[in-house]
C-alpha cells in the first residue's frame, strides 16, 4: 500500500469510493465522482483483479486522483485492508460501488466506524445467492442511502428486500464533450457498432445471427464489436460468426481506445443484451449522433423512447433486429431523425455534471445529518 500518496490535511468533506479494479462501467462512475470537484477530498480505492492494469492506475494519479488498492481475495483480507485504510484516512462518507464490492466496502466501513455509508448498485440482476443477499439486506439497515443507476435498478433493490425509504435513483452520466463530435449523417457508414464486454449478460450471438439474416436478404452490413471481457464468451461469438459464414462482415475489434471516433463515423449503435442496469454504451453512441437500437429490457427502456429517440426490439430476436436495420437503411431520413432526437435527449438527461451534482448534494446532506431522501435527493429521478 502506498499511503504516502494520500493527503491527510483536513478538508470540508472526505469521501472514499471503493469499486472493482476491473475498470468496468462502475469503475468509470467512481472515477468521475473523484474528479473535477475541489469542494470534496476524495480517495479512490480499487479492489485488485487479475486484469487491473498498473498503467491505468498511474494515469489516474497523473490526473491528480488519489488512488489506493486493496487485495481482491480472500474477501476477509479485502475487508481488513480496507478497514485499515479507512482508519488511517478517516472518511466522512464511504461510497461502495457495484456487486460484490459494495458488500466488502460496507463491512469495512462499519468495522472502521465510518460515519456514513452509501451503496451504489449498477445492474438489475446480480448473483447474490442467499448468503450474500442476507448480507446486503442486513448492511442496508446500516447504510444511509442505496443508489440505483436507473429506476429499474432502484426497483430491483426494493424487490430484493432492501428498504424502499433508503433507495433512490441517480442516473449515470457521461462527459458530453467527448461524445459530441461526429460526421454528418449522409457521410456516415451504414454500419453497426456494439460496444460491450463479452459476458453472459451481453447478447452478441443475436447480433451475429442478425448479420447472417441481413446477408440472406441480400443486404449485408458491417458489424463492429468493440470491447474486452471474457475470452471464453468472445471465442464462442467468433466460432458462431465462422459457423454462420459472416466473418467478412463481423469485426471483433477488442478494446477500443477511441470509441468517440468509431461512433462518429457509423450510423447505428446497437446494444443487444439480456438485461441492463442502464445501457451506458447506447447513451455514448446516441450522444455521438448514432441512431440507437436496443433490446427491449429493463434499463434500456429508460434510454430509448421507442419510435421517438431510437428503436427497441424484443430481446434475443435476430429477425426483429434485422427488420429494424432493414427499415432504417431503406429510409435514411427516418434514421437521421431518430438519431437527432436521441442525441438531444441524452444530452439533456445524461450529462456527467448533473450526475456529479446529485451525488455531491447527497453526500453533503449526509454529512450534515439530513435525510438523503429529503427534497430532490430521493426516490425516482425526474
Amino acid at each position: 500500500m502506498t499511503s504516502n500518496r494520500i493527503e491527510f490535511a483536513p478538508r470540508p468533506l472526505r469521501v472514499l469510493h471503493v469499486v472493482t479494479g476491473g475498470f468496468s462501467g462502475a469503475t468509470q462512475v467512481a472515477i468521475d465522482l473523484c474528479a473535477d470537484d475541489s469542494g470534496l477530498q476524495t480517495l479512490l480505492v480499487l479492489r485488485r483483479k487479475r486484469q487491473t492494469p498498473a498503467h491505468r492506475i498511474d494515469e489516474l494519479r497523473r490526473r491528480g486522483i488519489a488512488v489506493e488498492t486493496v487485495p481482491g481475495w480472500p474477501h476477509a483480507l479485502t475487508v481488513w485492508r480496507l478497514a485499515h485504510l479507512c482508519r488511517a484516512w478517516r472518511p466522512h462518507v464511504l461510497v461502495a460501488h457495484g456487486f460484490s464490492d459494495h458488500l466488502w466496502g460496507r463491512w469495512a466501513g462499519l468495522l472502521a466506524g465510518v460515519p456514513h455509508l452509501v451503496q451504489v448498485e449498477h445492474n438489475v440482476r446480480e448473483r447474490y445467492g442467499r448468503w450474500r443477499l442476507w448480507q446486503s439486506r442486513w448492511l442496508a439497515q446500516h447504510t444511509d442511502a442505496l443508489v440505483g443507476v436507473s429506476d429499474a435498478v432502484r426497483d430491483a433493490l426494493v424487490r430484493l428486500g432492501h428498504p424502499a425509504s433508503r433507495c433512490m435513483t441517480i442516473h449515470n452520466g457521461i462527459d458530453l464533450s467527448r461524445w459530441s463530435a461526429g460526421r454528418p449523417w449522409d457521410e456516415r457508414e451504414a454500419a453497426v457498432v456494439m460496444a460491450a464486454r463479452f459476458a453472459r449478460q451481453k447478447d452478441h450471438e443475436t447480433l451475429i445471427r442478425t448479420a447472417r439474416e441481413l446477408l440472406d436478404r441480400g443486404t449485408p452490413m458491417p458489424f463492429y464489436l468493440a470491447g474486452g471481457g471474457s475470452r471464453r464468451w468472445r471465442d464462442r461469438a467468433e466460432r458462431l460468426a465462422e459457423r454462420l459464414g459472416v466473418t467478412p462482415w463481423v469485426h471483433f475489434l477488442g478494446p477500443v481506445s477511441d470509441l468517440p471516433s468509431l461512433y462518429g463515423r457509423v450510423r447505428y449503435c446497437v446494444l443487444s443484451s439480456h438485461y441492463e442496469g442502464l445501457g451506458l454504451s447506447l447513451i455514448e453512441g446516441m450522444a455521438s449522433g448514432c441512431c440507437a437500437i436496443g433490446s427491449d429490457v429493463e434499463g434500456i427502456r429508460e434510454v430509448i423512447d421507442d419510435g421517438r429517440t431510437g428503436v427497441r426490439v424484443p430481446p434475443g430476436n435476430a429477425m426483429a433486429l434485422a427488420d429494424a436495420l432493414t427499415a432504417l437503411n431503406a429510409a435514411p431520413d427516418a434514421g437521421r431523425a431518430l438519431a437527432q432526437a436521441g442525441q438531444q435527449d441524452v444530452r439533456a438527461r445524461f450529462d456527467r455534471r448533473s450526475m456529479q451534482a446529485r451525488y455531491r448534494e447527497l453526500l453533503i446532506r449526509l454529512a450534515a445529518g439530513d435525510s438523503p431522501t429529503d427534497r430532490a435527493g430521493g426516490g425516482r429521478q425526474p
